[in-house]
């Protein structure tokens, strides 16, 4: 006996974000707040005690072949943190493969020239902020991953971070 209707509410409870050919899974205690033009998947978490704001893990996709290079995108993401002194924070990046997937990191900390603008976090300098960012190379396009907020605050979220990258897959 089969029960399609199961297996779809299941896999939908599993895999509740999917986009360009890939599936993730939303950590448990994010809160999303659903998808935009360009945003896939946008999820607040709480800040951390001691923090005045939450972090946001957003992630993108614009379409197969855009949102520019996997370097460009390292660069830009780099040039948005700033030392204490006003010089260029230094950005860490390695490459992994999840689940057959290409996945570029970069990890970034400092002063965050944060962007503005409709549907995310207010623009402005940020002060002791943590940048985890990904790239997945995937087969609709790559899948663009950015996890910002105050240092303490990405730091109690790191593990559900490493869960949602490690959840992505082909559908």
């Amino acid at each position: 006996m089969r029960f399609p209707g199961v297996l779809l509410l299941l896999a939908t409870c599993l895999f509740a974000d999917s986009i360009a050919g890939l599936k993730w899974m939303q950590p448990v205690g994010w809160k999303s707040l659903g998808r935009t033009s360009m945003r896939a998947a946008t999820y607040v978490l709480p800040a951390a005690a001691g923090d005045a704001e939450a972090a946001e893990c957003v992630v993108y996709f614009f379409g197969a072949g855009q949102g520019g290079t996997i370097e460009a995108n390292l660069q830009r993401w780099k040039g948005q943190f700033t030392q204490a002194d006003g010089k260029p924070a230094a950005g860490k990046v390695e490459k992994r493969t999840v689940h057959g997937l290409a996945v570029t990191t970069i990890e970034s900390a400092g002063n965050y020239e944060a962007m503005s603008g409709p549907g995310m976090q207010a623009g402005g300098m940020k002060r002791n902020y943590r940048l985890l960012g990904a790239i997945v190379e995937g087969p609709g396009g790559n899948i663009f991953v950015k996890f910002t907020g105050p240092e303490k605050t990405v730091a109690a979220h790191l593990k559900k971070y490493e869960e949602l990258l490690g959840s992505f897959q082909k559908e």
